[in-house]
């Protein structure tokens, strides 16, 4: 299986696990509900968005939400959030979460490695006109 295909499977697998524990955190604390349930859709984009011509966005999208993902679970249970703090890792679905989103993350960053999509050229040439002599 490609990278693109383990990163797009650990997207889906994340986007699942936070609309599976959604609901319970509407109730809780709304704001982190909302949160979950806005990063599972873009989630869904950015694996959707791997299987594109161009998977950059879908990279750098599911990159971003990752690591927030996974800084807002560290600070969750560290320092805490706004008015929410968690105590555990929320078996199983801390742990699925975290390990997706790091998956997901190192997939991009083997990619990129590789691929150095879309560099610029450093200098653009024109092609040489052949020269007539008079």
């Amino acid at each position: 299986m490609s990278l693109r295909g383990v990163a797009g499977l650990s997207a889906l697998l994340c986007a699942v696990v936070h609309i599976v524990i959604a609901p319970e955190h509407l109730q809780e604390m709304t704001y982190i509900g909302v949160l979950f349930l806005i990063s599972s859709v873009a989630l869904l984009l950015a694996a959707a968005g791997l299987a594109r011509r161009n998977p950059l966005p879908g990279w750098w999208l599911g990159t971003l939400i990752s690591g927030g993902m996974i800084l807002g679970f560290a600070l969750s249970r560290t320092v805490g959030l706004p008015s929410y703090h968690e105590g555990t890792w929320d078996p199983p679905y801390g742990v699925l979460s975290v390990a997706s989103e790091s998956v997901f993350i190192a997939c991009f960053v083997a990619w990129y490695g590789v691929e150095k999509p879309h560099t610029p050229p450093q200098q653009v040439t024109r092609p040489v006109t052949s020269l007539r002599v008079r």
